[in-house]
């Protein structure tokens, strides 16, 4: 039986664009089972030595040194030059995997992986025999926004916001190409919920917290870049009043130094997880999130009515500007750059929720609604317009869909 073949060009500079590759195949097979092949290819780092040095680089500065990321992105943005009919650098590597794969469609989720990457591909494969489309993750326009994202022959452009949308025009993507989906999330986000009656209880029974305190989320990337020691101190002097749950990402000794500083305070309630596939979750049962301005967290936080603080600690990458940006100028959303800021910020929210309430009103002002399936449906059918195959198109929510319940107290029994 022929199947349709996906090809999906990703790279782990953070981590959004790889949970948006594979909240993408988790998507085809809840829906499309078998019918939908799937491949993902981390393709700058498996290409080229020059690409996977720019990489660990990359993620070095995230963590580091935030600010150098200016210098780093202008260079960066000299590849739409390099790229601008074909792939420069590593261009053995991905002509090999399409000759092996010969995908339906190339679903490019990364900057620095559409301009010369398409036009290889319908060199080698026909233009007749393959499609390209680009999902942007980005909230808004400007300073920022690689010019790497814009391939004006793509098929399909789908941008997160009608800001994001109409900046690609401006850059060159024929705007009859482009289209606005905003969440890319994996199907259990969808479908775990919290009813909101039962979300005290979720901070009791799941997370050891307490059920009417102010809960705020001290999250991270993957690469687990944090300032989770620099915000401690100021909830910490107001522990009869609010708790914390924390994430470390992928970086163990944050999460050791966590597990020993909590020892230390037992006056502080804290939920501590090292890297946590339960974002969905941890969002829904936080008063408010501090994050950086990465784009996968945000539109989470955003979907589950989770108000941001945005961590500038160290400067603000080129790329997180313009979700801040989208989120300042919409909600007025505060940042920090830091510790008494963010001290200031929750003792305003502590002592005043009216504040609190403001601030969050206008956080949820941002929200929108959508069919999360409408998004796979419209990229497995541009692939199926060069494959032709009969697929068999599952229901979501499916029949088992849910809500998260918690297993009602049962009292011990009798001797």
């Amino acid at each position: 039986m022929s199947k349709l073949r996906i090809l999906v060009l990703t790279s782990s500079t953070g981590g959004g664009h790889d949970a948006r590759a594979e909240a993408f195949a988790e998507w085809c097979f809840q829906l499309y089972r078998h019918d939908v092949d799937v491949r993902i290819e981390q393709m700058l780092e498996a290409s080229s030595l020059f690409y996977r040095s720019g990489v660990n680089l990359y993620n070095w500065i995230q963590k580091k040194s935030p600010w150098l990321h200016k210098i780093f992105f202008a260079v960066v943005e000299g590849l739409s030059l390099l790229n601008r009919r074909s792939v420069t650098f590593g261009h053995s590597y991905y002509e090999k995997v399409l000759l092996d794969y010969r995908p339906h469609l190339i679903l490019s989720v990364h900057d620095c992986l559409n301009r010369g990457y398409f036009q290889l591909a319908r060199r080698l494969l026909g233009a007749d025999r393959v499609r390209c489309a680009t999902y942007c993750g980005e909230f808004s326009g400007g300073w920022g926004y690689s010019r790497n994202w814009v391939e004006p022959t793509v098929d399909r452009y789908f941008a997160r916001t009608p800001t994001a949308r109409d900046y690609a025009v401006k850059l060159g993507v024929p705007a009859e190409y482009t289209r606005v989906r905003g969440y890319l999330m994996r199907p259990r986000a969808h479908l775990e919920h919290i009813p909101p009656g039962e979300r005290a209880r979720y901070r009791t029974k799941e997370l050891g917290l307490r059920p009417d305190l102010f809960t705020v989320f001290l999250a991270t990337g993957g690469n687990g870049a944090h300032n989770h020691f620099e915000l401690l101190p100021a909830l910490l002097r107001h522990a009869d009043r609010c708790q914390a749950i924390i994430i470390c990402g992928r970086n163990k000794q944050a999460y050791n130094d966590l597990i020993h500083w909590r020892a230390n305070h037992p006056e502080f309630n804290c939920h501590i997880e090292a890297y946590s596939e339960i974002m969905h979750l941890l969002m829904q049962a936080s008063d408010a999130i501090v994050t950086r301005g990465g784009t996968t967290t945000c539109a989470k936080a955003l979907c589950f009515e989770c108000p941001i603080i945005f961590n500038a600690f160290g400067g603000i990458m080129p790329q997180e500007s313009l979700t801040w940006k989208f989120f300042h100028n919409g909600a007025d959303s505060p940042k920090i750059e830091t510790a008494g800021e963010f001290d200031d910020i929750i003792t305003r929210w502590l002592f005043d929720p009216a504040s609190y309430g403001r601030a969050r009103k206008r956080f949820l002002q941002l929200r929108y609604d959508e069919d999360p399936t409408l998004l796979i449906d419209e990229l497995v059918g541009l692939a199926n317009d060069v494959a032709r195959v009969e697929l068999g198109r599952r229901p979501f929510p499916p029949p088992n869909g849910h809500q998260i319940r918690l297993v009602p107290d049962v009292p011990p029994a009798r001797g």
